[in-house]
């Protein structure tokens, strides 16, 4: 399995998703939550080219993107292939 990581906020729904799908699909990620380490703002807007809404999900090197982009690789069947690298 790929490394997952997620950049999160506690009050997110869309954050809370991602981690259900993730949850699901039996894999374990690493989860930073900006509220609680807000100084990893700028390493996440810097690794997801720009972007500053959360969830920022990463399975490897790849950057998958926030919410809808995880459950779209799900529904098109690429999701599984991708976390297993």
């Amino acid at each position: 399995m790929q490394p997952i990581e997620i950049y999160t906020s506690p009050l997110c729904g869309f954050c809370h998703a991602a981690k259900r799908l993730l949850a699901a699909k039996g894999t374990s990620f690493t989860e930073i939550d900006l509220a609680r380490q807000p100084d990893r703002r700028a390493e996440m807007m810097q690794r997801a080219k720009g972007r500053r809404t959360v969830p920022q999900i990463f399975v490897g090197e790849t950057h998958v993107g926030g919410c809808d982009e995880l459950y779209a690789l799900d529904r098109a069947g690429k999701l599984d292939a991708l976390l297993k690298g």
